[in-house]
């Protein structure tokens, strides 16, 4: 059985990819902060899908827990076959208006903590195949403060080590999704009405999801879900910054 060590598991898309890759027998890694939610999971997954799941609780922004994280990875008696980065979060204000202090763990889980699980993982899966699926997002083709920034390495990382590695047997691939109707949100004390984003622009959890486990499978280094926001990206990059940075102002992708 393939084994898949999913971050952000608790909920969301994370959550998603959990059922889906259990649906497919893959076994489990879960990673998240919560461990009432980790343990709920595991245990209706243990139980309807029959596949061995394990529990690791972690706060990526915090140097030991990444290790922690990174130590599993890297054990090569119990490889990992699938990496899903998957965990994240939203602040509510603009850049200048956040503490530092929320936007230094903004980046160390949205940059810092992917890079070295993908680090750890690429050294167990050279030579023998795997998968990486790093959860990205539209905002990474808008400019957005950090957010939109972080997403934007993610892209740009997982196209070159997707090309990089692709003859070692690994693909690396960037799921960017639009408004997704999951928890994100509204941990950020935000309703999805107030985030003032058309309903036609909502995506839901297990199509994205979906897209992104077939992308991988196909070896694709990004992919875009929906025909819709394929049709933003293309003309965000016709238009000036300013002007899609002010329509980005509206809601987080």
């Amino acid at each position: 059985m393939p084994t898949a060590l999913i971050t952000g598991a608790s909920a969301g898309l994370g959550a998603e990819f959990a059922h889906q890759l259990a649906d497919r027998g893959a076994d489990l890694v879960l990673v998240a902060r919560s461990r009432d939610a980790l343990d709920a999971l595991a245990g209706e997954l243990a139980e309807r899908r029959g596949v061995a799941v394990e529990v690791l609780v972690a706060d990526l922004a915090v140097e030991a827990d990444v290790a922690r994280v990174v130590a599993r990875i890297a054990d090569a008696a119990r490889p990992i076959d699938v990496l899903v980065n998957n965990a994240g979060f939203g602040l509510p204000l603009r850049f200048a208006d956040n503490d530092i202090a929320d936007e230094v763990r903004h980046l160390r889980v949205h940059v810092e903590a992917p890079m070295r699980l993908m680090h750890a993982a690429l050294g167990v899966m050279r030579g023998r195949g795997g998968r990486i699926i790093n959860v990205a997002s539209v905002a990474g083709f808008i400019s957005r403060s950090t957010y939109s920034a972080c997403k934007a390495w993610l892209i740009g990382f997982s196209r070159w080590a997707n090309t990089e590695y692709a003859p070692d047997g690994v693909t690396v691939t960037a799921l960017c999704p639009g408004f997704v109707h999951t928890t994100f949100h509204s941990r950020m004390g935000l309703a999805e009405g107030q985030e003032g984003v058309p309903r036609i622009l909502w995506l839901d959890a297990p199509y994205v999801v979906r897209a992104g486990l077939r992308a991988a499978a196909r070896g694709r280094a990004v992919t875009i879900p929906s025909l819709r926001y394929k049709a933003i990206v293309a003309l965000s990059r016709l238009v000036p910054r300013s002007l899609t940075a002010g329509v980005a102002r509206r809601g987080r992708m």
